[in-house]
């Protein structure tokens, strides 16, 4: 712990700081991209009068701490100062140090690894609490009180910025470029965020429930969770089995159901971050990782 922060949140919220500015500047700045949020205003400003985004990013963010610092926390709060900092030092760096990747010729592939680079950086920085301001804090507000996910309100704030970078300094293809990175940079940030990592959740509806809930149990040691349920139209009621297995285990678990009642009703989802005993903690409720 420093200061009531965890030393693997700042080392990761570095890491995506860094993952992030080299992005910037190795496919943004390079190839005249714009991005969306305080980012975007940054390069519209380097491309206007090469004014240092290192810099602008600092002096953007200064009102957006207070606003971090009233509803986001102390320790969010914190991990933004961290964030922020951090992506101007790494930008100043990549300035220094750059090399030439040599895609101006293909601005697809520009795009396609702008987008990546900078989900991947932001995603992390999310994903262990902190944020880089701006957008970033706006973003995490909306998820807190309105539910939206962080990736589709940075979207649409990004395609407002862009908008007026194409009106104001890039042409049209570069705006079209922009938009597919921002994008691209979107979806990989709510994968980030909802976890690299997911299971899949059954619903199973059968007359031979129990028989269904042993086998899994005792064939794939996975818990089962049993339901009453009623049917709307016949009125009969009969149990509804929920049970999460590893992605891999899903054929597994389709096998033994059928085995036992091929005409069960099975719907199967997508879980993200599962917590709890057989994904996060052992049987004796320990943490199967350590954070």
């Amino acid at each position: 712990m420093l200061f009531g922060l965890k030393i693997k949140n700042i080392v990761f919220i570095l890491l995506g700081a860094a993952i992030f500015s080299f992005g910037i500047v190795h496919f943004n700045m390079q190839n005249n991209l714009s991005e969306g949020g305080f980012t975007g205003i940054t390069l519209l400003l380097y491309f206007l009068w090469e004014w240092d985004p290192a810099i602008t990013n600092i002096l953007l963010n200064i009102p957006l701490f207070f606003i971090g610092w009233k509803f986001l926390g102390r320790n969010t709060f914190l991990y933004t100062i961290i964030g922020t900092i951090a992506v101007s030092v790494f930008l100043s760096i990549f300035q220094a140090n750059q090399f030439n990747l040599g895609l101006e010729s293909d601005m697809t592939l520009v795009s396609l690894f702008a987008g990546v680079f900078i989900g991947v950086g932001l995603g992390i920085i999310f994903r262990f609490g902190g944020t880089t301001g701006g957008v970033d804090i706006i973003a995490r507000l909306v998820n807190k009180y309105a539910g939206w996910s962080m990736g589709r309100t940075m979207f649409l704030f990004d395609f407002i910025v862009i908008t007026t970078s194409v009106f104001v300094i890039l042409d049209l293809v570069q705006g079209m470029y922009t938009l597919v990175a921002v994008y691209i940079g979107a979806r990989v940030i709510d994968f980030i965020q909802e976890g690299a990592y997911s299971a899949k959740g059954a619903t199973i509806i059968s007359s031979q429930s129990d028989d269904i809930a042993e086998k899994i149990l005792k064939e794939m040691d996975r818990g089962v969770t049993v339901l009453e349920g009623r049917g709307s139209f016949s009125g009969e009621k009969r149990d509804v089995l929920y049970c999460v297995v590893a992605r891999n285990e899903i054929v597994r678990l389709k096998s033994i159901i059928n085995s036992i009642d091929p005409h069960a009703f099975v719907a199967v989802s997508t879980v993200h971050d599962v917590l709890g005993e057989g994904f996060t903690l052992d049987e004796n409720k320990n943490p199967l990782h350590e954070n």
